[in-house]
Parts: structure tokens; C-alpha cells; sequence
């Protein structure tokens, strides 16, 4: 498939408003689920950064 210009690339035809509709939600959504893995990620680390100080004062 081949385009005569830039601007019929992005329109695409009449298909232009869901192809970039659905990339765009794709990305947002892989955007969400890599700031939620690394604010679940730094939680854990403190949690388990929490309970090794607890363990070790009992240990003491």
C-alpha cells in the first residue's frame, strides 16, 4: 500500500480516526501498566526493605 502524500498516510483512507485512535489507546494503555509496575516494584522493595530492618532488630 502506497500513499501520494504524507497527509493521506495519516487519514489513511477512511480508516485514519481508528488506526490512530487504536495506537494511540495502545500506547496509553502500555504506558499505564509500565508506571504501575514500577510504583508496584518500588513499593515491594520497601516492604521488603521494612520487614529485613524489623527481622534483624529481632534477631538482635
Amino acid at each position: 500500500m502506497s500513499f501520494a502524500s504524507l497527509s493521506e498516510f495519516f487519514r489513511m483512507g477512511t480508516h485514519g480516526v481508528y488506526v490512530w485512535t487504536a495506537y494511540g489507546l495502545t500506547l496509553a494503555a502500555l504506558i499505564a501498566i509500565h508506571v504501575y509496575v514500577c510504583r508496584r516494584q518500588r513499593r515491594l522493595r520497601q516492604t521488603l526493605a521494612t520487614l529485613k530492618r524489623h527481622d534483624d532488630a529481632r534477631q538482635n
